[in-house]
Parts: C-alpha cells; sequence; structure tokens
C-alpha cells in the first residue's frame, strides 16, 4: 500500500463527513453491536406552518443528547421549551433510555437547564472566549409528556 496521503479541508464536503461518520459507526457496530440509535426531532410552527422553534437530539447508547433546543422570541416564555424537553424524554424513555445529556454556553440557557432537572458535570472555561461551556446531564428520565 502507497503511503497515506494527509489533506486538510475547511467545510469539507458532505462525501467526506460521511466517509469518516460511517467509518467510525462502523467500528462502534463491530465493538458494541447494533445499536437502537435514531434521531429525533420535535418541532414548533405557527398556523401557517412556520417552524417558530424546536428541538434536535439523538438517542443512542442508552442516553438521549439534545443538541439544539431554539426557540423564536414570539414563542418564549410559554414553558414551550420546559415541553419539548419532556417530549423528547417520553420519546427516550419510550426507547427504554433512562438518561440524557446536552450542552449550552453561559450566555445561554444554563439556568432553564436547571431549572428542567439537568445537572452540570463539566465545564470548559474560555469557550467562546469571555464565557463557559457547559456540559450537563439528567440521570432518571420518566416519560411524563
Amino acid at each position: 500500500m502507497a503511503e497515506p496521503k494527509l489533506e486538510t479541508i475547511l467545510d469539507p464536503p458532505d462525501e467526506v463527513t460521511r466517509a469518516i461518520r460511517d467509518g467510525l459507526g462502523a467500528y462502534n457496530a463491530r465493538i458494541l453491536g447494533d445499536q437502537d440509535w435514531c434521531r429525533v426531532a420535535i418541532v414548533v410552527r405557527s398556523d401557517e406552518g412556520q417552524v417558530l422553534g424546536g428541538l434536535l437530539g439523538s438517542v443512542s447508547w442508552d442516553w438521549l443528547h439534545v443538541s439544539h433546543l431554539w426557540l423564536d422570541e414570539s414563542v418564549r416564555g410559554r414553558d414551550i421549551g420546559s415541553e419539548l424537553l419532556r417530549r423528547a424524554e417520553a420519546l427516550a424513555v419510550a426507547r427504554g433510555v433512562t438518561h440524557a445529556y446536552l450542552e449550552t454556553t453561559s450566555f445561554q440557557a444554563l439556568e432553564f437547564y436547571l431549572k428542567n432537572g439537568y445537572k452540570v458535570f463539566g465545564r470548559l472555561e474560555g469557550r467562546p472566549r469571555g464565557h463557559t461551556y457547559y456540559y450537563l446531564k439528567k440521570e432518571e428520565l420518566t416519560a411524563t409528556e
């Protein structure tokens, strides 16, 4: 085999990211067996169908990961964010998952997640500069949708 070449790519094309993700996924499957992995989306829409926010995440390795939660300013303060979390957690519990984790920053929604039962288990100071990046988890999820 010829010597492998290393290439640095900013904003790599989909086929590159897909090849790397699929390769790691195949390796993980060899070690862990088939995992019941799925992506999750819970969307908030206006009467006209406009997306006003939502939650994105995934369920894998016995954990729910909330990767994104956003609400338009016009629908904040109505407990919709908490309802998004409850629905995602209920979906996870229905799949046999009882733990969740997520990340947020000091200028985003730390207090919101704490209010919803998440606990900080790690922090990264200076990400972004002048702020803190928080890692939170919630154990013992219950289906309260």
